[in-house]
Parts: C-alpha cells; sequence; structure tokens
C-alpha cells in the first residue's frame, strides 16, 4: 500500500507544555549522539495530541532529535500504526482482516463501518466523529472477528454488536472492552474444561477490561500528564536537554486558526494556571470552582453520575470526592467552573466536547 501524506496540512505543530516534558524525558533513555532513537515515541505522542500524524509535526520531532525530515518521513510512512489522515474525533476503528477474523466474519463488520461511518477506509464520517480502516493480524485469533478502538481491543463480535458499539460511543458512552459474548478471555467458547478452581470468587472482568473499565474511557488519549520516564542510568534529567521548539498555535491550512480564538479547542487547561481560552487567573483557578458539597444533600443519595455519557465509575468516584454529588450542581457550572474541573481530572475539553453540562440538565429535570 502506497503511504502519502494527506494533501491538507496546518501550518505548524508544536507539543503541549505536558507532552513537551514527557518528550524530553524520553530522549534522556539514549546515549549522546543516539538521540534519533527516540522517533518512535516522540511521534507517536505526537500523533497521540493531534489524532494524527501531520508534516509539521513530524519535521518538528525531526528538529528536536536533530535528524533530517526525510528521516522522520521514512519512519512515518513505513509503520501503519501512524495515521497520515485525520481520524474520527471520537473514535478510529480498526478491523483485523486477516485469516481467523476473515472466517469468522470480519466481511460483515466492514459492511458495518460501511454503512455507520464512511463507505471507504480512511475516511471520515459526515459529523467528523469516526473514521476507520482494515488491518492486518491483531493477534486476537482466539476472539475472532475483533477490532481494536482506541487502547483496547473488542472481541467476539457480530454485525449487530460492533453496530451497538459505535452506536454507544456516537451518544458519548464507551463499551467495556474484550470479549463480546460472555467469555473471560480466551478459553473455549463452549467453556472451561480445566483450572476452573477459582471460577467462583473471580473479578467478572478479566485484567485488561478491568483496567479500562476503572478508566472509565477506553478511548482517551494520552496527554503527557503521566510522570515522564527519564534515563535509568541518569546520563541527563530532562531539563538538559536543549529542546526548546517555538511554540506556534496550531492553524489550519491557508493560516485560519482552528477557533475564532486562535487556541485549538483540544488543548485542555492546565492547572494552575488558568483557562486557556477565557485567560481567568490561576488565583482564581485554584480557588474558585463550582458549588461542592461536603456530602449528598439531606434526605438524599447521591446522583448516579454514571448516567452522563462519558462518566464512568471511576470519573464518578472523583467527582465525588471532589464534592459533586447531583446533576443540578453540573447543570449550573459556567464555563470557568468546568475548567477548574477539566484542570483536575486533566481531560482535555472533554467535558465541553462530550456535552456534560447540556447532559445533566436534562438528568436534573428528570429527577
Amino acid at each position: 500500500m502506497l503511504r502519502r501524506l494527506h494533501p491538507e496540512q496546518p501550518e505548524s505543530f508544536a507539543f503541549t507544555p505536558d507532552n513537551l516534558a514527557w518528550a524530553k524525558a524520553q530522549i534522556t533513555k539514549y546515549p549522546e549522539g543516539r538521540q534519533a532513537s527516540a522517533i518512535i515515541p516522540l511521534l507517536w505522542r505526537a500523533q497521540e495530541q493531534e489524532g494524527w500524524l501531520t508534516r509539521p509535526a513530524i519535521e518538528h520531532v525531526c528538529d528536536m532529535l536533530g535528524m533530517a525530515h526525510i528521516r522522520g518521513l521514512e519512519v512515518a510512512t513505513f509503520y501503519f500504526m501512524f495515521q497520515l489522515q485525520p481520524v474520527g474525533s471520537v473514535a478510529h476503528v480498526q478491523v483485523c482482516g486477516t485469516t481467523s477474523c476473515m472466517i469468522c466474519g470480519a466481511e460483515d463488520l466492514i459492511g458495518v463501518c460501511r454503512d455507520k461511518i464512511a463507505k471507504d477506509a480512511h475516511k471520515l464520517s459526515d459529523d467528523g466523529r469516526f473514521s476507520w480502516e482494515e488491518v492486518e493480524c491483531l493477534g486476537a485469533c482466539a476472539n475472532a472477528p475483533m477490532v481494536q478502538i482506541g487502547k483496547d481491543y473488542y472481541e467476539d463480535l457480530t454485525a449487530e454488536k460492533l453496530g451497538w458499539i459505535i452506536d454507544e460511543m456516537a451518544a458519548g458512552r464507551v463499551p467495556v472492552p474484550g470479549p463480546q459474548n460472555g467469555r473471560y478471555a480466551s478459553e473455549p467458547a463452549s467453556g472451561l474444561t480445566s483450572l476452573t478452581a477459582n471460577e467462583a470468587g473471580r473479578d467478572p472482568l478479566n485484567a485488561s477490561a478491568r483496567l479500562a473499565e476503572d478508566i472509565g474511557d477506553t478511548i482517551k488519549r494520552i496527554d503527557g500528564t503521566e510522570v515522564p520516564l527519564r534515563a535509568p542510568w541518569g546520563r541527563q534529567s530532562a531539563s538538559d536537554v536543549d529542546v526548546e521548539p517555538t511554540p506556534k498555535k496550531p492553524v489550519l491550512a491557508g493560516g485560519a486558526p482552528t477557533d475564532a480564538t486562535g487556541i485549538d479547542k483540544r488543548e485542555a487547561p492546565v492547572q494552575g494556571k488558568g483557562h486557556p481560552r477565557t485567560g481567568a487567573p490561576a488565583e482564581a483557578a485554584d480557588t474558585a470552582g463550582p458549588e461542592r458539597l461536603d456530602a449528598p444533600r439531606a434526605g438524599r443519595e447521591a446522583d448516579d453520575l454514571k448516567r452522563i455519557g462519558g462518566v464512568g465509575p471511576k470519573i464518578e468516584r472523583m467527582l465525588n470526592e471532589m464534592g459533586i454529588y447531583h446533576f443540578d450542581q453540573i447543570a449550573a457550572w459556567t464555563e470557568d467552573d468546568a475548567a477548574w474541573v477539566d484542570a483536575r481530572l486533566k481531560f482535555r475539553g472533554r467535558i465541553e466536547r462530550e456535552g456534560w453540562i447540556e447532559q445533566a440538565r436534562t438528568l436534573a429535570t428528570e429527577s
């Protein structure tokens, strides 16, 4: 397959501060003069930030590593994990089409993608929220047919089940990944015939699905806020890496900013630095915030915040720990309130993107 860069490219790219710190830390893992070895993780982080790998991002990473641009382009066009065209803002569905999955119904899954997303692979849906492609073996042959969405596998699929998964994601919910036919992992479909001793007390979800469920969102992108991993031998610290790219805001082809303010809507507020669009001072971001309670209101139980699309068990617990128990609290949030919560949960605009406030207003009137 011939892989080319997308004809429409943004004018520039810059890592967010968190991702830049992460990228610098990756460079410290390699000996002096061998920084180019960090090319794949840095390209991957750039793709995670933007959703796809743009030419400015490839060139930016090459400049950080002291590489010729053509070397970065060679890497990006060789590995199919790099998306060289825009992908859906909600999810990109990768359908395994290799032998086991093909025999078990992968073509039916592709038909669902053609019907619900776009006729052709690598094309965006009409609303820009979904895209799909057929890929080579993803190594889950015992659970065929299957797809990868975000960072997780959805296995033992039928056409109807994949259609339901896409509809759920379109509604702001993220179905539990893993086998979709009741299997725990990849044991025989007819049931266990050995190693059955611990069946009674076992978690109904396997370790991978349990982690995804605890996170509450399998399709969110990593954003650099995790602790950077530096070189264990202490060659240098991340602060020693002389990399300070010019922090330009991304703009669309032709020079138009990504929104009216010139700030990419995917850029989230950073805790302690105020709201990126309103410019609220750091002090306000740290001391203000929405109405918070010490406990659910007297005579009432806490609302089931998981009814809000995009809120899973872990996020509900975090909201409760902040003093948010009821739909009407969320329904009353202002833009600054949402930014305050964003900063603490590090959601990078998710509240606005998934319409939490609007959903909460509807739910508050029902309760």
